[in-house]
């Protein structure tokens, strides 16, 4: 394997690439005879990949518009540029997370031409898990305390930003004189976490997933703590919605479309987004898959409204919001008139354990296999992999809920507790010291102790 610092700088410059395509193609010119559709994307936020990457790569919506429509579809790395291009009229239909869906409502009610929309959800988890601070591995940092003094990356007014002001509240410090905020974008703060410049980095999927897969970072505080529900979602420019109705339900259908293939084959979905974006398979699993961080629905429900609500006050206590007007701005109207519910969730019987797969499930992904394998508990997941190991079958992933929050994480960077009979895994090793009882241990020493 490639250096960390080397990967990094490969898929930093990845997404350089790719934010310089998104700017270019807006500039070609529609095929004749056909009017032109723009979307705007971002490959690597992978809770957008429905209305996004998976959404592309299976053509679902060319395949809904038929040879009337070119679709232009444009990738970026936040959600900023997508609201900069939706105002000047130049984007259509864009995706992005719950702050910087806001912030675009707010920026288009400004005018009456430049009115946006929300219109579906793509993924959330109700925890907020899909946030998380991480620190270079070995750190002195163990909790969030220990950050007083120090530098901290996260991009200003995304919800990893949210995720670090209101964790460093509840841990009795003062994100503005307490801590320093480098505002940076994912790439460049994940290199300088690397490089030693910044204390820890907070930010949004996949990133934390990415570098702790990679033995680049180790998770200092888990968003599913915080227990704030975050989102991402489908925004559209109201002037386009009104002109072109049935090309926003057409592609609310598509999106349905991606969201029911990634329900049926998640591991395939996984494996076609990796493909797409050069991210890890096993990564975009752990957020997109079975039991996965992340749930896949488009319909706005009350209580996913009531978080955008619950963010505004957040968002124009730093100065990147004025005001919005939700009920204007949330709009469910263009959603399918049938929807099925979230069918990423492990089932079945543990073959191991011989028992029924319930809550607490882990998962096991082996090297060379189109399936994986359900695990009723971690210490059933413990045994699978023991076995797997005396029978020379590689492991390639393995995710077990952290004991506490429930966040689905990778087993090998959890940290464990053994206590009597039962193997407890955290995503932190300060939830694992403050449990209290038993003996905190590393991966393989749960392994062999299973």
């Amino acid at each position: 394997m490639e250096s960390g610092r080397s990967g990094i700088k490969i898929l930093a410059a990845a997404l350089t690439l790719s934010l310089a395509a998104g700017c270019t193609v807006a500039g070609n010119a529609a095929e004749d005879g056909k009017e032109q559709i723009v979307i705007g994307y971002q490959s690597k936020t992978i809770n957008t990949v429905t209305a996004g990457t998976l959404l592309r790569a299976q053509g679902y919506l060319e395949k809904r518009l038929g040879d009337k429509y070119q679709v232009v579809w444009q990738d970026y790395d936040t959600g900023a540029p997508i609201t900069a291009q939706m105002m000047a009229g130049k984007i259509d239909i864009g995706s992005m997370g719950d702050y910087p869906l806001l912030i675009n409502g707010s920026r288009g009610q400004q005018s009456e031409q430049t009115r946006t929309r929300m219109i579906a959800v793509t993924g959330y988890n109700l925890h907020g898990a899909l946030n998380t601070v991480v620190v270079a591995p070995g750190s002195p940092v163990r909790s969030l305390a220990g950050l007083r003094g120090k530098t901290v990356s996260t991009s200003v007014g995304s919800a990893a930003h949210g995720l670090l002001v209101q964790a460093l509240r509840r841990a009795g410090l003062d994100p503005e004189k307490d801590v320093k905020v480098e505002n940076q974008q994912p790439p460049v703060g994940a290199s300088a976490l690397q490089s030693g410049n910044v204390a820890a980095l907070s930010q949004f999927v996949a990133w934390p997933g990415l570098l702790v897969e990679r033995g680049e970072a180790e998770v200092l505080y888990d968003g599913g703590e915080l227990n704030v529900p975050t989102l991402h979602g489908t925004v559209v420019r109201q002037q386009y919605a009104t002109e072109h109705p049935d090309v926003v339900k057409a592609f609310l259908a598509a999106q349905q479309d991606a969201t029911e293939f990634l329900w049926k084959q998640p591991l395939k979905a996984a494996e076609i987004v990796a493909g797409q974006t050069g991210l890890p398979a096993e990564v975009v699993y752990l957020y997109n898959g079975a039991n996965g961080i992340a749930t896949f629905e488009l319909p706005l429900t009350s209580s996913l409204k009531q978080a955008l609500r619950n963010d505004v006050p957040f968002l124009k206590s730093i100065g990147v919001l004025q005001g919005i007007d939700l009920d204007a701005f949330v709009d469910d109207s263009y959603l399918p008139g049938t929807m099925g519910t979230n069918g990423a969730v492990l089932s079945g019987t543990d073959p191991i354990c011989k028992t029924p797969i319930g809550a607490g499930a882990g998962e096991l992904w082996l090297t060379g296999e189109e399936t994986t394998q359900p695990a009723a508990d971690p210490a059933c997941l413990l045994k699978a992999v023991k076995n797997a190991e005396k029978s020379g079958r590689q492991v390639r992933a393995a995710y077990v809920p952290d004991t506490n929050t429930g966040t689905r994480w990778f087993a090998d960077k959890s940290i464990w507790v053994h206590d009597g009979t039962r193997f407890l895994p955290f995503t932190t090793r300060a939830a694992a010291e403050k449990y209290g009882k038993g003996t905190v241990i590393n991966y393989e020493q749960a392994v062999a102790a299973a």
